[in-house]
C-alpha cells in the first residue's frame, strides 16, 4: 500500500470536485479523504495499491469535471483508512 497527500491548485472548489474524486477513488479501490481548504485548494489523503494511486494522480491532473487544475503538489503521507470520505 502507498499513501500520498495531494494538494490540488486551480479552479477546484464549488464544482463538485470532491464528490467526483470520491467516486473515482471508490472505483479504483482507494481509501482516504478529500476536503476544501481555506486557500481555495483541495487537499486529499489517498491510500491504495501503486497502480491505483498512479491512476488517481493522473485523474487529479486531467481537469476532472469542470475543474481547471493548475498544479498538483504530491507528498508522501502516512495514515490508515478504511473508506474514502468527503470532509467538510
Amino acid at each position: 500500500m502507498k499513501t500520498l497527500r495531494l494538494v490540488i491548485h486551480g479552479r477546484v472548489q464549488g464544482i463538485f470536485f470532491r464528490d467526483a474524486m470520491r467516486r473515482e477513488a471508490q472505483k479504483l479501490g482507494i481509501t482516504g479523504w478529500v476536503r476544501n481548504r481555506n486557500d481555495d485548494t483541495v487537499e486529499a489523503a489517498v491510500q491504495g495499491e501503486p497502480a491505483a494511486m498512479d491512476a488517481i494522480v493522473r485523474w487529479a491532473h486531467q481537469d476532472p469535471r469542470h475543474a481547471q487544475v493548475e498544479r498538483v503538489v504530491i507528498e508522501p503521507d502516512d495514515g490508515s483508512y478504511n473508506s474514502f470520505e468527503v470532509i467538510g
